[in-house]
């Protein structure tokens, strides 16, 4: 075995690699394993922010057995992943196959699209979505008008509709799996196609024998992506509905944002961010076991 040198390593090569690595190695550092670690101290403590944090070992773990409103959080966080998720990627695939041929106008129209994903999760986005919405607000006064139907209806006061408003701002966000479907699409050799055309095939059915099984790898990623994603879901229900009405949009990581600065149990939000990792990790876990059963990883021949 070739022994060490600290001369051979820091060779001018080496140097140069090391000082561009140097600042992504700094950031994983400062800004992911020390705050992951101080997470994991604080989920065993009695932590407030402004008092030094006291070991309590696993009792925040045991609180969340009787925590009905965690259990409630983790329902409706479960409900808007389970909604949105699908409708985002059904969307994102449908525009993708609408934008696939290539014209003068296509890359503005690409982009058009785009722009909801990245103004989505601005601020900005977010109070005129919730004024969108108000009892006095263009949803009422245009569509329900229109329409005659009840213009005092509170679409983000209701038990039955809030989540609603924030599943439909969700699948309005599907800029970025749109693009990466179009990538997918784009991985389809031509030929297939046309071998369907010759044989008399249809769209319908081309769609279903050939686009969706080849970009079925594609979907599976949006997937991972956008349920993660979905998971973690903050602004909107913070900013547009505030977890209400009656906790119906009060998504998990809305109830550990309240409890650390809310009711100043940062310990406890702690183990919740913990819980949440693993709860995850599980649902990963399963989306990774179900692979095998629908996803195509043959490649293209």
């Amino acid at each position: 075995m070739k022994k060490f040198k600290l001369y051979d390593f820091l060779r001018k090569d080496n140097v140069a690699a090391i000082i561009f690595v140097l600042p992504f190695v700094i950031g994983l550092i400062a800004f992911l394993a020390v705050p992951m670690g101080m997470s994991l101290y604080y989920a065993f403590s009695q932590f407030n922010i402004i008092s030094p944090p006291t070991f309590i070992g696993l009792e925040n773990f045991r609180r969340m057995g009787s925590d009905a409103q965690l259990w409630q959080s983790v329902r409706v966080t479960f409900q808007f992943v389970l909604l949105s998720v699908p409708l985002r990627l059904a969307f994102a695939l449908g525009i993708a196959m609408l934008l696939f041929k290539s014209t003068k106008m296509m890359g503005i129209y690409r982009a058009m699209y785009y722009l909801p994903s990245m103004l989505g999760g601005s601020v900005a986005v977010a109070i005129l979505w919730r004024r969108l919405f108000f009892v006095t607000g263009t949803f009422n006064n245009v569509i329900l008008e229109a329409f005659g139907l009840n213009r005092n209806f509170s679409w983000l006061g209701d038990t039955r509709t809030a989540i609603w408003t924030l599943i439909l701002l969700a699948v309005w966000q599907f800029g970025s799996s749109m693009l990466i479907f179009l990538a997918g699409l784009k991985q389809i050799p031509e030929t297939y196609y046309e071998a369907a055309n010759i044989d008399g095939a249809g769209k319908i059915y081309s769609f279903f024998r050939i686009t969706f099984p080849l970009i079925t790898p594609t979907i599976f990623f949006n997937l991972i992506m956008q349920t993660i994603g979905g998971f973690l879901t903050f602004n909107s229900a913070f900013l547009i509905t505030g977890g209400g009405p009656l906790g119906t949009t009060n998504f998990f990581a809305l109830y550990m944002y309240d409890q650390t600065f809310a009711f100043h149990n940062a310990g406890y939000a702690a183990a919740l961010a913990w819980f949440m990792l693993g709860l995850l990790a599980i649902v990963a876990g399963l989306l990774f076991g179900s692979k095998r059963f629908w996803v195509y990883e043959g490649g293209f021949s």
